[in-house]
């Protein structure tokens, strides 16, 4: 899977994205992170990469010009028009759901904001999808697109060592993650349940699906009301 972002600050994606596990499945050539400086791509002498917004108002707008010719770059030799993502306030809020779809997609282009964002008619001309990570604002749109990248990333085939490495974790099948206990059995005089000691797997599977959804109508009880109207619909006898 090919990533290219689009960014006026590439060292700082180029840095968090060579760690860990996403690092290492660049390494092994499983996915390609390419990181390109907007900045290189203006003509104005001075790199000029923003301006003032016609009709007034505060903060600057960034250029047209040198975000599509950098867009311009990226796909001019390619035989298909890949999806192209702007991370966005005013997007679709990030879930587990869309990155299960954008998983399946060989190839994404992120273009990174700044300011008070960017000319319309590039959304209008090249954007297939605006995507936010919540309902709040941020200075760019890097630290998005990290999370974005890394969303994305970890699902592809390879990248962890199975897909049952993420196929338990919250979110994936719209319920939160069972509780997690590890080394050593007792500690602060509180105990980690008999049941995960016990060596039963079918009743630790029992107890683990019993605690998602426990933990999902504690923690956030509009995530079970989601998950109990899509049970009750699929147990629906067809008429």
């Amino acid at each position: 899977m090919i990533f290219d972002i689009l960014t006026l600050f590439p060292e700082s994606i180029d840095s968090f994205l060579s760690e860990s596990r996403i690092g290492r499945a660049r390494n092994k050539d499983i996915i390609t992170i390419r990181t390109h400086n907007i900045r290189d791509f203006s003509a104005d002498k001075h790199k000029k990469v923003d301006d003032y917004p016609y009709g007034g108002g505060t903060g600057m707008v960034m250029t047209p010009q040198p975000i599509y010719d950098a867009w311009q770059h990226v796909t001019k030799d390619l035989a298909y028009k890949p999806k192209t993502i702007y991370m966005s306030p005013q997007g679709k809020v990030l879930t587990q759901n869309i990155a299960n779809e954008l998983k399946n997609e060989n190839h994404i282009v992120i273009l990174c904001g700044h300011y008070e964002g960017i000319d319309e008619r590039i959304i209008e001309e090249l954007i297939d999808m605006e995507i936010s990570i919540g309902d709040y604002v941020l200075t760019g749109g890097e630290l998005p697109a990290m999370v974005l990248v890394d969303c994305i990333s970890r699902m592809v085939e390879g990248v962890l060592s199975s897909e049952e490495a993420f196929s338990q974790e919250s979110h994936y099948d719209g319920l939160l993650e069972y509780p997690q206990y590890t080394r050593p059995p007792e500690f602060m005089s509180r105990c980690v349940p008999d049941i995960l000691l016990s060596g039963h797997h079918a009743n630790i599977e029992k107890w683990r699906q019993e605690k998602k959804i426990e933990r999902t109508c504690k923690k956030r009880p509009d995530l079970y009301r989601k998950y109990m109207r899509k049970l009750k619909k699929n147990n629906q006898p067809d008429k």
